[in-house]
């Protein structure tokens, strides 16, 4: 028996014919799926401080459950004391089981943790189904401890979804539960 987490066990039996209901799809194979999420840290402090790399490594590592990986510079930039191959960031790239968990993680436990939380913006699509938000405090995970963050970077999170347009990859989030703010973009 395979095992499925409980937003796939979600996905197939809610998600789906929700979302085949709500855009009138014709085959199952139209409906949008979250394909992957990309768990994202840079670290400009990194040209300064050599150790906050490892610890940023070791943090994205600890929240994702699975190891990141370093980003490298592309170019020399001088005024940044950039040298082209130095590391910049780190990321983490989710797929499967793993990408389930995570999002699971984040939905129930880290969200919450925000303070004076009122959900995610909904303008953070990007016009090809993906969504990107950014968290200001590792804290609010509890893999991280608090007394050991040498200073808060935050992180980027990237949704990647086989939606073809925003209105489908943000109806796809909402049923999965990622906790859209539904105020109006005036006040």
């Amino acid at each position: 028996m395979i095992y499925l987490s409980r937003l796939q066990k979600l996905y197939n039996k809610e998600i789906v014919p929700n979302l085949i209901k709500k855009f009138g799809y014709r085959s199952i194979m139209e409906v949008p799926k979250l394909k992957k999420i990309v768990v994202h840290q840079g670290i400009g402090l990194s040209v300064i401080d050599k150790k906050i790399i490892d610890f940023s490594i070791k943090e994205i590592t600890d929240i994702t459950g699975q190891k990141a990986i370093f980003c490298y510079s592309k170019h020399d930039e001088s005024g940044f004391k950039l040298r082209k191959g130095m590391p910049i960031g780190v990321k983490v790239t989710l797929r499967r089981i793993k990408m389930f968990e995570f999002l699971e993680r984040l939905i129930v436990v880290s969200l919450p943790r925000v303070r004076d939380f009122n959900g995610v913006k909904e303008s953070s699509f990007d016009g090809r189904g993906n969504y990107n938000m950014g968290i200001t405090e590792q804290v609010i995970y509890p893999e991280i401890n608090i007394d050991k963050i040498k200073k808060n970077m935050g992180m980027n999170i990237t949704f990647v979804t086989s939606a073809k347009n925003d209105a489908e990859a943000k109806s796809l989030l909402s049923f999965f539960g990622i906790p859209f703010n539904n105020k109006n973009k005036n006040g």
